[in-house]
C-alpha cells in the first residue's frame, strides 16, 4: 500500500496531523519515505547542493576544518563529523583539502551520520569510516569537528495560520475532493508573533533540539560545528518539495519528493545555549573569507580550458541571486572564533 493511501487510512482513523508529522512520514518512513527508498542527488535526482555546484565549496570546508584543528591545538586525534553526507561528495572534497594540512588527515577519525540505507550504501563505496545513526554516539572524549550542508532544512516544522480569532495549529487533513489538503486546527495562543489574516508561522522543536545537542557536544569534546543552509525567519510557508528539479506541491507525492523548509537560525542558535554561537553570515560572504577567489584563480589556472566553468561556478555559490545570500552559514564552539567569523 502506498504512503499516500496509508496516511489517508492514519488521517481517517483519528483526524488530521500535524505538518511535523506529515513530513516524518514522508521522508522517514520505512516502507515509503524519502529518504529511506529513493533518494537523489545531482543531474539525475531531485535537487543539486552546492558540493555538486563546485569541488571548491568542499575544499574551502576542509580548510576550515583544518584551522580549526589547529586552533584546538593540533591534537592527535580527531572526530570529523558529517551530519548527512548524501552520496559523499563533500566529504571527499572535504578529506581531499585536509591531505594538504601536515598532520590533520592522520588524525581524523571520519564519523558519518547517516540514517537512510541506500545513501550508507553509496558512501561506504567511498570511504572508510564509522557510522552512527545519532549524536549519542560521538565520542565524548575526542574534539569534534562537525560539517553539516543542507541538513537543517529537513528537520520537521510545525504550522500556524492566523486567523480571525488568533494562531491556530495548521494540519493536514483530507479534503472534499478525498485528497490531501491543509486545514485548522486547535489554537495556539503561545504564539506572540503579529499576523494578518491567513499568515503563517513556523517553528521547529526538532531544530531547537538539535541546537541544544550541538551545543553540549561542543562544550563535551571541545570541538566545533558549522551549519549552512538556506534560511527564514519563522514567517511565511516555507515548506516546500522538490522532484526531478521542479517545484510541487508538498502534499502532491507524499514519499515521492523532497521535503525541505527555510530553518530559523535564530531560533536553532537561541537554543545553543552553554556554548559560543557565530553568525548567522552569507554564504557570500562566508566563502570568500576563506579564500573562495584565490581558490578559483589556481583551478582555473591548472585547467585554463575549465576557466570559463569556474566563473560559472563561483558566480553561482555566490550571487545574490542564487546561493550567496539566500544559504546562510553559522557555527557552534566550545570557546575558540572558527575561521569565517572573525
Amino acid at each position: 500500500m502506498s504512503l499516500s493511501r496509508r496516511l489517508m487510512q492514519r488521517i481517517n482513523a483519528a483526524g488530521p496531523i500535524t505538518v511535523a508529522e506529515y513530513m516524518d512520514a514522508c521522508l522517514h518512513d520505512p516502507r515509503g519515505g524519502y529518504y529511506s527508498t529513493r533518494p537523489a542527488l545531482g543531474a539525475a535526482g531531485d535537487f543539486i547542493t552546492a558540493p555538486l555546484v563546485s569541488q571548491m565549496f568542499g575544499e574551502l570546508l576542509g580548510a576550515w576544518a583544518a584551522e580549526v584543528w589547529r586552533r584546538l591545538g593540533s591534537p592527535p586525534k580527531v572526530q570529523l563529523v558529517e551530519l548527512g553526507p548524501g552520496e559523499g561528495t563533500m566529504m571527499s572534497d572535504v578529506l581531499r583539502a585536509a591531505a594538504t594540512w601536515p598532520g590533520f588527515k592522520n588524525a581524523i577519525d571520519l564519523v558519518l551520520v547517516e540514517t537512510s540505507g541506500p545513501l550508507k550504501a553509496r558512501q561506504a563505496e567511498r570511504f572508510k569510516a564509522r557510522w552512527i545513526a545519532g549524536l549519542d554516539e560521538i565520542d565524548g572524549g575526542v574534539p569534534a569537528i562537525l560539517l553539516a550542508n543542507e541538513f537543517l532544512d529537513c528537520f520537521t516544522i510545525r504550522q500556524a495560520v492566523r486567523t480571525d480569532a488568533g494562531w491556530r495549529e495548521r494540519r493536514v487533513g483530507i479534503g472534499p475532493a478525498g485528497d490531501l489538503e491543509y486545514v485548522v486546527g486547535e489554537p495556539r495562543p503561545e504564539i506572540e508573533r503579529d499576523g494578518r489574516r491567513g499568515d503563517i508561522f513556523e517553528w521547529s522543536p526538532d531544530l531547537a533540539d538539535l541546537g541544544a545537542r550541538i551545543a553540549e557536544i561542543s562544550v563535551r569534546t571541545g570541538g566545533a560545528a558549522l551549519f549552512i543552509d538556506y534560511a527564514g525567519d519563522g514567517l511565511g510557508d516555507t515548506l516546500q518539495a522538490l522532484r526531478r528539479h521542479r517545484k510541487v506541491s508538498p502534499l502532491g507525492h507524499p514519499g515521492q519528493s523532497d521535503l525541505t523548509a527555510r530553518v530559523d537560525f535564530s531560533a536553532f542558535l537561541t537554543a545553543a545555549a552553554g556554548a559560543r554561537t557565530f553568525g548567522p553570515v552569507g554564504q557570500a560572504t562566508f566563502l570568500r573569507r576563506l579564500g573562495l577567489e584565490a581558490r578559483a584563480a589556481a583551478l582555473a589556472r591548472a585547467h585554463p580550458n575549465r576557466a570559463a566553468k569556474i566563473d560559472r561556478q563561483v558566480r553561482r555559490l555566490v550571487s545574490s541571486g542564487q546561493m550567496g545570500q539566500l544559504f546562510q552559514v553559522a557555527a557552534i564552539t566550545a570557546g575558540l572564533t572558527p575561521p569565517g567569523f572573525e
